[in-house]
């Protein structure tokens, strides 16, 4: 790589097991903060008081955002082929603040406060605090002095889906991102003995007898443990009945039982919790348990086999939105659509401290430079790697302007062809509180047409319009000199959301809601765009003007849309889309839509 940038400030601190020398032309900076765990507990002994990763999280997302290429990589032959992450040729910095011994709220600041001050041009933050006020926030106070600073910031949406509210980092300044699928599966085959066969979700890492065939056994609900623990040499099929917890109760039951193998037959997001087993076993689908179920019944001698460290390229419909990804609205800020976009989540490849667990096979542990891990922190790595290659095209953008371009170009169809579709909704399309504008498209990200700009004196008409008093929006700015002479709760963002949630209403009493949107144009000179809103069910959308005429190149333009519709809306969530398309068909910017009755209780 070429030299550092002479503007770059970081340094690499010396610590435990990590020393300056570490550092090279791709980590340029690795630095640590425990001060406020040291007040809070004086007398505690830190023990890796350095930057060294004791986890794996931050190994494994940093390399997401910026990892170099490693051929011949796998997670114990899954998943095998040359990794890199989103921007390989990027830098890296480090800074360490949530600790084994405790975190502290003034360590996450004063980390991200040093980032800001050594001239990072991306933050990525994979962390999140639940349920508090903007102004309680630590992630949202630090971050706000980023983007004061152009500093693009992605951030995890969390784990708590698939119920709504339970969205975290609902920051207007920042962009939140969701966890969804990928079109690839790691995975096993059960082979039977009528020559027909039936691919599994599996992550076991162990070696396993993939030419001997074994008696297989159907055991219904599993629920025997007894009975379980007589039957040796046999392959054991669970059907999950999905009461609670049933499922994790029948993985249990096989791993104490020491069978031979688990097949489980379950359309439950819970697999995912079990995917890497300690013993072998694998995940079918309930169409493909059946074919199962029926062979053993149909047979009086079954028998099968299974072939494990399989990978599935191309795998329909993806993505998906994940379970597990928490959902809005936005408890912090519900007037801001949220999240704001997805990203791949699940059994994502990346880098992992070798001398950490990556697996465990009956109850020998397992070492690998490279694991699979789920979550909306697998995801904003993601986001972050592209707002940093979209930065590196357009540094003179601003955050909210590469927000946008990810945002208004995001896909909302699948790999069939259809509307995504959501695992935590029995695969119904998914909404916007769901998946935000929709799944990440890089490349269409890099010529958005138009953007949705927004300025520090934007987010500070906001927070006015939170009614937040000036110590609490001192609290975020930190100066006592914010003009609050034009408050709303209408920023110029690339979504909408409306709610209809009078519950004292009177019958058949409608309302309007309207919001003025600028958008700068940022492709051709000359361009017309004309507007299109799908149908809003129970709803009445317009736009004004529906069609924009731009004559030159960074030309703004502003529009209103309304929204009509009873106070109290029947439904929870009711959505669309709007979207500009110029002229020439080559620009479609997209903004979701969201009418619900959903009302944020605090």
């Amino acid at each position: 790589m070429s030299d550092v940038p002479s503007r770059w400030k970081g340094e690499c601190e010396s610590g435990t097991q990590f020393n300056s020398s570490m550092c090279n032309k791709k980590l340029i900076g690795a630095r640590f903060f425990n001060k406020g765990l040291i007040a809070h507990k004086p007398n505690i002994t830190i023990s890796m008081n350095s930057t060294r990763d004791t986890e794996g999280h931050g190994t494994h997302t940093s390399t997401t955002v910026a990892g170099t290429y490693v051929k011949d990589a796998s997670y114990f032959g899954y998943a095998p082929g040359t990794a890199r992450g989103i921007a390989p040729m990027a830098r890296v910095a480090m800074y360490k603040a949530l600790w084994e011994e405790g975190s502290y709220t003034t360590d996450v600041i004063a980390a991200i406060d040093q980032a800001i001050t050594d001239g990072v041009d991306v933050l990525s933050l994979s962390l999140s605090w639940s349920q508090v006020e903007l102004y309680e926030d630590p992630v949202a106070i630090a971050t706000f002095a980023a983007i004061e600073k152009n500093i693009f910031v992605s951030t995890s949406a969390g784990n708590d889906g698939p119920d709504v509210e339970t969205l975290n980092n609902g920051i207007p300044w920042v962009i939140t991102v969701a966890a969804g699928t990928m079109d690839r599966d790691c995975s096993a085959t059960l082979s039977l003995g009528n020559k027909v066969s039936v691919n599994g979700l599996a992550q076991y890492a162990g070696n396993f007898s993939s030419s001997t065939e074994f008696p297989i056994v159907f055991k219904d609900k599993c629920d025997e443990t007894t009975e379980l623990e007589t039957i040796k040499h046999k392959i054991i099929v669970c059907q999950d009945p999905y009461t609670e917890d049933s499922l994790n109760d029948q993985f249990n039951n096989i791993n104490l039982a020491g069978n031979v193998a688990g097949v489980f037959i379950s359309n439950s997001s819970d697999v995912y919790d079990h995917l890497k087993s300690s013993f072998p076993a694998i995940f079918l689908q309930e169409k493909d348990g059946a074919t199962v179920v029926d062979f053993i019944k149909t047979n009086t001698d079954p028998k099968a086999s299974i072939v494990f460290k399989k990978t599935i390229l191309g795998v329909e419909p993806s993505p998906k939105v994940t379970s597990y990804t928490s959902r809005g609205p936005s408890y912090s800020c519900p007037s801001v659509l949220k999240p704001d976009i997805m990203a791949p989540g699940d059994s994502v490849l990346a880098a992992w401290p070798p001398n950490l667990e990556a697996a465990s096979v009956n109850d020998d542990l397992m070492y690998s430079k490279f694991n699979l891990l789920w979550g909306t922190s697998m995801a904003c790595p993601h986001v972050s790697g592209i707002g940093a290659l979209l930065k590196a095209v357009y540094p003179n953008w601003s955050p909210a302007a590469i927000r946008s371009a990810l945002m208004t170009t995001s896909d909302q169809i699948d790999n069939t062809g259809s509307p995504i579709k959501d695992i935590g909704r029995s695969l119904q399309p998914a909404d916007p509180l769901a998946m935000g504008a929709g799944q990440v498209n890089p490349n269409k990200a890099l010529n958005p047409g138009l953007i949705y700009d927004a300025t520090v004196q934007d987010y500070i008409d906001l927070l006015c319009g939170l009614n937040f008093t000036q110590k609490q929006i001192k609290t975020i700015t930190r100066t006592t000199s914010n003009n609050c002479s034009n408050p709303s709760l209408d920023l110029n963002y690339p979504s909408f959301i409306a709610f209809f949630n009078d519950w004292f209403a009177e019958p058949n009493s409608t309302t309007m809601m309207e919001f003025r949107r600028t958008v700068t144009n940022v492709g051709d000179e000359r361009s017309t765009y004309k507007a299109n809103v799908t149908p809003l069910t129970g709803l009445k959308v317009t736009v004004e003007p529906d069609t924009l005429v731009f004559k030159t190149k960074y030309e703004k333009k502003s529009f209103k849309l309304r929204i009509e519709g009873p106070k109290q809306l029947a439904d929870a969530v009711v959505f669309g889309y709007l979207t500009w398309e110029d002229s020439g068909k080559k620009h479609v910017v997209t903004s979701p839509i969201v009418a619900t009755s959903y009302k944020i209780e605090k």
